[in-house]
């Protein structure tokens, strides 16, 4: 059996910084448990287990209430163990799910009475084969009422992203702002095309999130800090902010938790921005029904 990747800080230190009441982590994974529920056949990477009850003990840890649970790739199209997980949260989690294109509307309907409020399209082709972005529009016209995408992708195709992004008939979340270079600052090119692209839709929202996949400079992080504040300070009502526990295929850097909390006080430095940030901007996205 192949080894499996341990992604996640084992002991994350408490943040200083102070979560508002009702904060909530809105980019989040659980892995499993494999024994409940299998990785895909087709996983470009396999992780060590990281359920439900270690993501909630680390909720707790960090200052949060809540979680947006975002299906992680290494469980392919099969939602089960993070519906698994909103089950187990006292109605603390909502989810946003990786379908197959060819879903009913009934199977859509059962995700959302299971919590789910968006689906995931990733087109990381280290992560996960290809799939025709005609389907994924396909779907994004029948999501239930009030749903949106989330869309993963790296800066270098977000040109050739624009069109497709600009055909889909709900609101937009861009994982991880599609992985700008943020070592130019915030001038830099591919900060600069981010922007122009929140400027084409109004419903455009980002996640100012990993800076730990972002910044090789490493912990703090003060390239990510210096690119990045800017654009919450100009768009606060457009941005949703998460750990990315537990760092997906990040086995090289295993980033201290506490330190990704603490990074909030810096991108977003008034009590405004933050509850905007992690609390009213997510509330309004998964939380509104």
């Amino acid at each position: 059996m192949a080894e499996r990747i341990v992604s996640w800080h084992q002991a994350p230190s408490r943040p200083r910084f102070v979560p508002p009441p009702g904060a909530i982590d809105a980019h989040c994974h659980v892995f499993g448990p494999e024994a409940q529920y299998p990785f895909s056949a087709k996983a470009k990477y396999l992780p060590a287990d990281a359920g439900a009850d270690m993501l909630f003990a680390l909720r707790d840890h960090l200052g949060f209430a809540r979680n947006v649970i975002v299906q992680a790739s290494c469980h392919g199209t099969d939602n089960s163990a993070m519906l698994a997980a909103i089950a187990q949260s006292d109605g603390k989690a909502r989810g946003v799910a990786v379908v197959d294109p060819a879903i009913s509307e009934a199977e859509l309907e059962a995700l959302h009475l299971g919590g789910i409020r968006a689906v995931r399209f990733n087109f990381l082709k280290r992560l996960v084969d290809e799939t025709p972005r005609d389907r994924f529009l396909e779907v994004s016209r029948r999501l239930p009422k009030g749903w949106h995408v989330v869309i993963y992708f790296e800066a270098d195709i977000l040109e050739e992203l624009r069109a497709f992004i600009d055909a889909i008939p709900v609101p937009v979340v861009i994982d991880h702002m599609g992985r700008p270079d943020v070592t130019q600052g915030p001038a830099g090119a591919e900060m600069v095309a981010f922007r122009r692209l929140l400027e084409t839709r109004a419903d455009i929202h980002f996640k100012p999130t990993c800076p730990d996949r972002l910044d090789p400079s490493g912990d703090p992080w003060d390239k990510f800090a210096a690119a990045v504040a800017p654009l919450v300070a100009d768009y606060p009502d457009r941005c949703i902010w998460g750990t990315d526990w537990p760092h997906p295929n990040q086995q090289a850097v295993l980033p201290d938790d506490g330190h990704l909390v603490d990074m909030i006080a810096r991108i977003a430095p008034t009590a405004d921005m933050q509850r905007s940030l992690l609390v009213t901007n997510p509330e309004r996205l998964y939380w509104a029904d």
